[in-house]
């Protein structure tokens, strides 16, 4: 992956937030961005262009943004597409939002929408989105991520910044070193896979590592008799001691090694195997032989 430039020309004429212009908002508003929030604000205008671009938006789009923060994505959303619903979980910032994309863009106001919420609790948005395009907090990245994609279907595809080492986790393949729970459980609601990578003094304040860009399209989970939620118990336990067999480390879930045994040669997977060789597909298979089992 190479890491995107901040030395490209200008591609759009209209203005967008630059790193004095984050400074001075903050300053405002006595912001002082936290970790506990994961506050790392993008101050590069043509990183947001290339961010926006590698998204894939059509102009009739309603994108869904979580933590806009002082608004220099959103911005370039509301250029490329139809409506923003921005979720903020901090007041002070979804307050100011509005005031902002009013003074930098007055025609495009009434296409935002502010959800004061935690992502992670949000249940309803004033408009369906089809896309997710947002920088996302480090550390709930990967939860964010998966509770939007259930919570809401109409999301059909989209792109999200995260740290660059759960970046390759979500896109990550079976059989490789990087993948495991957040790879399995992305894997049943989308195709993903890595667009890119994002250094660090893009940001304010600058993080202590690369930002990575994933890019995902929604597609049909697994065809089974299983729910979700067994699905992913499987997939918890089976990752929980990476380096034990599927009889050994599923025996707790199972109930026993060799109840844990019967359910993978039902779903036709050898019990030696451990599981990051699996697919998301062969994960349902054996929570649906346990579920026959139990019958």
């Amino acid at each position: 992956m190479t890491e995107l430039s901040t030395s490209e020309g200008n591609t759009s004429a209209q203005p967008l937030l630059g790193a004095g212009d984050i400074r001075r908002l903050a300053a405002e508003l006595d912001i002082r961005p936290t970790k506990t929030l994961g506050q790392n604000f993008v101050i590069d205008g043509n990183t947001i262009r290339r961010i926006v671009s590698a998204a894939g938006l059509k102009g009739s789009e309603t994108v869904l943004e979580v933590g806009p923060g002082l608004g220099s994505l959103t911005l370039g959303l509301l250029d490329a597409a139809a409506r923003v619903v921005a979720v903020e979980i901090d007041p002070v910032l979804a307050e100011r939002l509005p005031d902002t994309i009013a003074r930098m863009r007055p025609g495009a106001a009434d296409r935002l929408d502010v959800v004061l919420s935690d992502a992670m609790r949000v249940t309803e948005l004033p408009h369906p989105p089809t896309a997710l395009v947002a920088n996302l907090p480090y550390n709930v990245a990967v939860p964010v991520v998966l509770n939007l994609l259930e919570r809401f279907p109409s999301l059909d595809h989209g792109l999200v910044m995260v740290q660059d080492e759960v970046a390759d986790r979500l896109a990550a393949p079976p059989g490789s070193k990087t993948y495991g729970v957040p790879s399995v459980k992305a894997a049943w609601y989308s195709q993903m896979q890595k667009a890119g990578v994002i250094g660090m003094n893009v940001f304010w304040p600058a993080p202590k590592i690369a930002s990575g860009l994933v890019r995902f399209t929604r597609r049909e989970p697994p065809k089974t008799t299983a729910s979700r939620e067994e699905v992913f118990a499987v997939i918890d336990a089976a990752f929980a001691q990476r380096r034990k067999t599927l009889r050994a480390a599923l025996a707790g879930w199972a109930g026993s090694p060799a109840a844990a045994e019967e359910a993978l040669r039902r779903a036709g997977v050898d019990p030696r195997a451990r599981g990051e060789v699996l697919d998301v597909t062969a994960f349902a298979r054996i929570a649906e032989g346990r579920r026959a089992l139990l019958v």
